[in-house]
């Protein structure tokens, strides 16, 4: 079985670089402030990209049960993890060696996205009145998917900042939202203008 080895810090980043040779090391000089890498085994690396997925599925999912949505934790936490499976499966070899073939990652990428798409929409609810209500959600659900994508991938930066910018819109959005009607002062119960 073949080792991975994660870079932290090195040669650009938290980037995973698939190696046959586990020994390889940091491409910067020792004191420069690189750490050096980690090695992992094929089923260790899987392991972490999986654990990563369900935990940020669940961190998404979390803030939706939070405020009393229909799809909440569980259901973003097996969004994310299911997406990562997809991925893992596609990357992983017969041999437990990771291999990429872009085109196999292509279509899984396509495939999810378009699949989860549909289940977002099952949350979106348009009532007479011309509100509609769960978009948020749905938006959570499909952000969930491409996350999940990307721990099976293993793009650790990708990763990390794209959390850090969903948490602060799902925590800044409303209070940003709510500015924003007092400023132009639009209310939010009156359906919206369809006149313009």
């Amino acid at each position: 079985m073949t080792s991975t080895s994660i870079d932290l810090f090195c040669s650009g980043g938290l980037w995973p670089s698939i190696d046959r040779n586990p020994e390889k090391t940091c491409a910067l000089p020792p004191g420069s402030g690189s750490i050096l890498p980690v090695v992992l085994s094929g089923n260790e690396e899987t392991a972490l990209r999986l654990g990563a997925a369900l935990l940020v599925g669940t961190v998404l999912g979390l803030n939706r049960e939070l405020h009393g949505k229909p799809a909440g934790l569980r259901t973003h936490a097996l969004v994310s993890l299911g997406a990562a499976i997809a991925t893992i499966v596609v990357l992983r070899s017969p041999d437990g060696s990771f291999a990429t073939d872009q085109n196999a990652i292509g279509r899984v990428v396509q495939g999810i996205l378009t699949g989860v798409g549909f289940l977002g929409a099952g949350v979106i609810l348009h009532d007479p009145a011309g509100h509609i209500s769960g978009l948020t959600t749905a938006a959570t659900i499909w952000i969930c998917a491409v996350l999940g994508l990307v721990c099976g991938l293993g793009y650790w930066v990708v990763l990390g900042t794209a959390v850090g910018l969903i948490v602060i819109a799902l925590i800044f959005g409303r209070p940003l939202e709510r500015l924003a009607e007092r400023l132009f002062k639009r209310h939010s119960s009156s359906p919206p203008d369809h006149s313009v």
